[in-house]
């Protein structure tokens, strides 16, 4: 069985994409920790994607994997397909103020391109080390802005059944880090929105983001932002700095001391040490203050119980 799909998926994608059985998938994420994915494949083209669908068994759970900077992969790895988007995926064109990328462009290439095309509205985006395609699943954001606030157009293909569908950002049902996209839907491109602006002032405005990110949240293995914010009251980071948190360690994971809101996971570390400072954290957050934070990463694999709502999305 095994053989033979490696056979099929490596006939099929041709010299359109790669497969990879058995591979590393931890170290395809920003936090570096985690097991192995029972597939890895990569596609380059639309056709690619499509014929390596058709070759998946229907059982055979399956997502889109772009940066990994908002997932966290269990220390016993995810037995499933994960597709990396590249080539054509990565493509960014202009037409007036439509800005159109493949689901693989990475947001601040994206946020730069439409700059220095003079327009305005996703400068927000340079500091946000993701591809687009997952920014429109979590409706990702900063600096006092969404992709909610651009977004016009999305194409989607399902996942399951590979029919293809274009959804407008009403239908997404977009909200604060969420949409009411499935984790079957994989999102192959997205058309923007945005106002034509002044390029010398989108520079300026690229270099202060890029500035205030440097100082006020940390490099090193983490996802960003772990817990989205209350819709009241102080911010995640806030509340867990208040709690005393900040340095917090279990194993190889600790709360940054730069920014509380950012868990920090040490080289050679384990994903199951990042999940206990989460719940910990959660835990004290809610006994010190009464307020219950919940997750915006995504968990791929079997993990340890956890409170119940805690992690906004897990995929077996």
């Amino acid at each position: 069985m095994t053989g033979s799909l490696k056979d099929s998926l490596t006939s099929a994608v041709g010299d359109e994409g790669s497969v990879e059985e058995d591979a590393d998938l931890g170290g395809h994420t920003t936090f570096r920790v985690g097991g192995r994915a029972a597939w890895f494949v990569t596609a380059s083209t639309l056709r690619c994607l499509h014929v390596v669908l058709d070759q998946l068994p229907a059982t055979l759970p399956r997502v889109i994997l772009g940066n990994g900077s908002n997932v966290l992969v269990a220390d016993t790895g995810f037995d499933g397909v994960v597709v990396h988007l590249t080539g054509e995926f990565d493509a960014i064109s202009i037409d007036d103020t439509t800005l159109t990328a493949g689901a693989g462009a990475d947001l601040p290439k994206v946020a730069r391109r439409s700059v220095e095309a003079g327009l305005t509205g996703f400068e927000w985006a340079v500091g946000v080390p993701g591809t687009i395609g997952g920014a429109v699943a979590m409706n990702a954001g900063g600096h006092g802005a969404d992709m909610a606030a651009s977004l016009s157009l999305v194409r989607v293909v399902d996942g399951l059944s590979g029919a293809e569908r274009t959804v407008t950002r009403d239908e997404l049902g977009l909200g604060y880090r969420s949409s009411n996209l499935r984790s079957t839907d994989l999102v192959v491109s997205v058309e923007l929105h945005l106002d034509a602006g002044n390029r010398e002032l989108g520079r300026k405005r690229l270099q202060e983001i890029v500035a205030w990110r440097r100082a006020n949240q940390p490099g090193g293995q983490n996802c960003g932002s772990v817990f989205t914010n209350p819709p009241e009251g102080p911010s995640a980071g806030a509340l867990i700095d208040g709690c005393g948190l900040r340095g917090f360690r279990v194993g190889n994971a600790a709360v940054s001391e730069k920014h509380a809101n950012f868990i920090q996971a040490d080289q050679n570390g384990r994903a199951s040490d990042v999940l206990e400072v989460i719940a910990a954290v959660a835990a004290t957050v809610f006994e010190q203050r009464g307020v219950a934070l919940h997750t915006e990463l995504r968990v791929l694999g079997n993990v340890a119980d956890l409170p119940r709502g805690l992690l906004s999305s897990v995929i077996r």
